[in-house]
């Protein structure tokens, strides 16, 4: 058994003291056992992503990316017209549009 200096962060210590607290353990049992289930790969749950049935759209989606690009046109339009329209500085614009 090999004896080492651990300095632990008071989030670690306070997740430690309780498994002590729950289990009766001593410091260095309760230590280990977090250790051994925390890098025991069999011991993790599979992240999992929930999937919902959301129906069928109410728009066609073949032509979504069209559709974003002139709904930001016209948004750029509108502020353009007012004045408040900044392009990108790493954007060129066409002069005379």
């Amino acid at each position: 058994m090999t004896r080492i200096t651990v300095t632990l962060e008071p989030d670690t210590q306070a997740l430690i003291e309780r498994l002590m607290e729950l289990g009766g353990l001593a410091l260095d049992q309760a230590t280990n056992q977090a250790i051994r289930d925390g890098l025991n790969p069999r011991l993790r749950t599979p992240f999992v992503t929930l999937t919902f049935s959301m129906g069928q759209p109410g728009v066609d989606l073949d032509k979504a990316v069209a559709l974003a690009g002139q709904t930001e046109d016209d948004e750029h339009v509108v502020k353009m017209r007012k004045g408040s329209f900044r392009p990108h500085p790493l954007v060129s614009t066409v002069q005379g549009r």
